[in-house]
């Protein structure tokens, strides 16, 4: 929701959150996401993300309450495009498309 109303960056628009892993003492978070688009588009989208780091932190020590706020880290989840590659080897073509 914070990056939805608060974070006016244009770059986050089509951003997904699929998972959050958090280390056992808790302090780091693990943040996997996924957005719209091309390659392009997902570094940009990393970027805004790692830039937002720390005001994201700072809102989420504010609405939760946490004897400690996990550092966020921002990895790209690429398991959609992993999924949708298996499929279309699979697929009724058998993967004769080139797809190797």
């Amino acid at each position: 929701m914070i990056v939805e109303s608060e974070l006016n960056d244009p770059r986050l628009v089509l951003v997904t959150f699929t998972e959050v892993r958090l280390t056992a003492d808790l302090r780091t978070a693990r943040v996997f996401f996924s957005c719209l688009g091309d390659d392009k588009q997902r570094k940009r989208c990393e970027e805004a993300l790692k830039h937002a780091a720390g005001m994201l932190r700072r809102e989420l020590g504010r609405r939760l309450s946490l004897r400690f706020v996990p550092a966020l880290h921002f990895e790209f989840d690429d398991s959609l495009q992993r999924a949708e590659r298996i499929n279309r080897l699979l697929g009724p073509s058998g993967g004769k498309d080139g797809d190797a």
